[in-house]
């Protein structure tokens, strides 16, 4: 007769408990998205071009113009992302729409694919280095919605409760690990 493993219910038990926490380990790192990519293509919004030489009309008046809704589409706040927890470049920037909506549009996203990446607006100041890997949920924020992809161009909306103006900066946020991948710091562009 052979030679049975796993004698004891102590052995099997053990074996049992060994087998959970990978299942449970692989379920919480997810260590393929390493070695996977998810692509974005979103339509990006048009900005109307500002020429730098104005070209002479005849004086007609002006309609009435609302301070709230410009006459085209136009980038309130841009930056570039740094680095934080994984290598991270692009650009993100907050659009006012001519309807008076308000988007993110995140050009050329690269970063790695991470379990449970969402996309935030927030308050606190892009630093550099490991110092600024957990900084933005010390203050508000909020949560525009799962990272859509780990490269390419994405058009998040805002909510019409949410003022841009009181943001300072994008976060791609590992929700499962309170961390940062990367961050822009939005400036007036």
């Amino acid at each position: 007769m052979g030679k049975r493993m796993f004698r004891s219910p102590v052995a099997r038990a053990g074996v049992a408990a060994a087998v959970v926490v990978v299942i449970l380990a692989l379920y919480w790192f997810q260590p393929w998205r390493l070695f996977t990519d998810t692509y974005v293509d979103d339509a990006l919004p048009r900005v109307a071009a500002t020429s730098a030489t104005p070209t002479p009309t005849a004086p007609t008046p002006a309609p009435a113009a609302s301070a709230a809704t410009p006459a085209a589409n136009e980038i309130l706040t841009a930056g570039e992302f740094v680095t934080h927890e994984h290598r991270t470049t692009g650009s993100a920037e907050i659009h006012r729409l001519a309807d008076g909506r308000h988007q993110l549009v995140i050009r050329e996203l690269n970063t790695s694919n991470g379990p449970d990446l969402r996309v935030w607006l927030t308050d606190q100041p892009v630093i550099r280095g490991t110092a600024g890997w957990r900084v933005f949920d010390d203050g508000d924020w909020v949560e525009l919605a799962r990272l859509k992809g780990n490269k390419g161009n994405q058009v998040y909306d805002l909510p019409a409760s949410v003022d841009p103006r009181e943001f300072r900066s994008v976060a791609i946020w590992c929700k499962r690990f309170a961390v940062s991948f990367g961050a822009a710091e939005l400036t007036i562009a």
